[in-house]
């Protein structure tokens, strides 16, 4: 059941006129991210290719059971009423609006939706700049010119210097406790999966500029997507949807083992994994939620018989591409649900919540002993066609919105009744590795 926006969200989404977008072809930039500015930065970026943007047209703050409900009418209000000139037509060109919600309804972190008045995309090798404007502010025609200054004014990237970590909620040595605890849960009945995570905070020496940080995890971690939204950052190998003219595509991982740095172990590893049946349980519970979750809404869904390996630098997961064709819209004849829509129906997949859902989500709430936050909760795009892309944030820091010298980092893991308390410590630590390195200075 959806309800309206309070008024503190009506006032966090006023825009008193409707917006004007006009989005034209560009040569494509050498790198997207020299783009971003020092504040507030955009983005959302995969093997150089994605959609940087800056500064703020129009904005909702959304929460509880009803956010996803709230920011999608929220965004169909701004789409339906923008007067748009879009004269490139690919996924992420016209309206864009930059998306982070939280795990849990019951989280203060609630949900947003920011459109950028500047977003500048790359796909395939063609490149655009969207700018987003109102009536009353119009300029000349967007072009080169206006990103060559952009790019003129920006500081240069700061590094952040040493970094000291601490404990979050729960103490490091604590947490095989809260596994345990987990174990105990499944082996009763109460349940078959439940991911658990955990927080440490880090602390820098200087007030952090997220571009240091984006960079590093883009250049070390190509194949996830790097992302930067209203001041949550990380790079996920997990995209829970993407919506393309119909096509619907979820990449589930679940099992995960942590590589040694020597290429013979790690095959050796790999091959492990692929037959460990601990790790093939978890994963089959995961893609099982998402096919699930797709069924209502798509004509045909593929799933593969069995996942592949997919090497990252610090860990090694099971992987499986999930694909679906988009039904003929509602009963009456409607459009298509959009990509946000659809993330909303896949939230939370087992992959980050546990099996079944419900029964699980209560677990973590009663044993977990932190606020997740927006930490495995969709993060991502969508356009106004209602396409986008959404990934569910991992690997990823929350900054402290009072202290820029602060963040949180988050990691989880899947739990069956196999699953070793120690061993889930030692995977935890694997998976801060990336924000642990993006944070470094060297």
């Amino acid at each position: 059941m959806t309800s309206p926006l309070d008024d503190r969200e009506r006032a966090a989404s006023s825009h008193p006129e409707p917006l004007v977008v006009r989005t034209v072809p560009l040569d494509a930039p050498d790198d997207l991210l020299s783009l971003l500015p020092e504040d507030a930065p955009l983005t959302w970026v995969r093997r150089g290719d994605g959609l940087v943007g800056w500064g703020e047209a129009a904005r909702v703050e959304v929460g509880g059971a009803s956010r996803f409900a709230d920011a999608e009418r929220w965004w169909q209000g701004v789409v339906g009423h923008a007067v748009v000139r879009d004269e490139v037509g690919l996924p992420g060109t016209g309206p864009v609006a930059f998306g982070s919600f939280a795990f849990d309804s019951r989280s203060a972190a609630g949900g947003v939706l920011v459109v950028p008045r500047v977003v500048v995309g790359r796909r395939d090798g063609h490149a655009w700049l969207t700018v987003v404007e109102t009536a009353g502010t119009l300029g000349a025609a967007p072009d080169w010119s206006l990103v060559a200054r952009h790019v003129a004014g920006l500081t240069p990237v700061r590094a952040p210097g040493p970094v000291a970590y601490a404990s979050g909620a729960v103490e490091a040595e604590d947490w095989p406790a809260v596994v345990a605890r987990g174990v105990a849960a499944i082996r009763s009945g109460e349940l078959d999966k439940v991911v658990l995570a955990r927080d440490e905070v880090a602390t820098t020496a200087e007030p952090l500029d997220v571009r240091h940080a984006l960079r590093r995890l883009a250049d070390r971690y190509p194949t996830t997507w790097t992302f930067s939204v209203d001041g949550l950052i990380g790079a996920t190998p997990e995209l829970l949807v993407r919506s393309d003219k119909g096509l619907v595509t979820s990449r589930v991982l679940a099992g995960t083992i942590r590589r040694t740095g020597d290429d013979d172990a790690d095959l050796a590893r790999a091959a492990i994994l692929a037959h460990s049946s601990k790790d093939l349980e978890e994963h089959e519970y995961a893609v099982a939620s998402v096919a699930r979750a797709l069924a209502p809404y798509c004509s045909s869904t593929n799933v593969p018989d069995a996942p592949f390996v997919l090497h990252l630098p610090n860990v090694l997961h099971l992987a499986s591409d999930v694909t679906a064709v988009l039904g003929g819209g509602d009963a009456e004849g409607g459009p298509h649900p959009t990509s946000l829509a659809l993330a909303a129906a896949l939230h939370p997949t087992a992959a980050v919540c546990g099996t079944p859902t419900e029964a699980a989500r209560d677990l973590i709430r009663s044993i977990e002993g932190m606020d997740r936050a927006r930490y495995a909760g969709p993060v991502g795009w969508v356009g106004a066609d209602g396409d986008g892309e959404w990934g569910i944030a991992l690997r990823s820091a929350e900054l402290d919105p009072d202290d820029p010298r602060r963040l949180r980092l988050f990691a989880g893991c899947g739990i069956v009744a196999a699953s070793d308390p120690a061993a889930e410590l030692a995977e935890s630590r694997a998976k801060l590795v990336p924000m642990r390195t993006a944070l470094a200075s060297d």
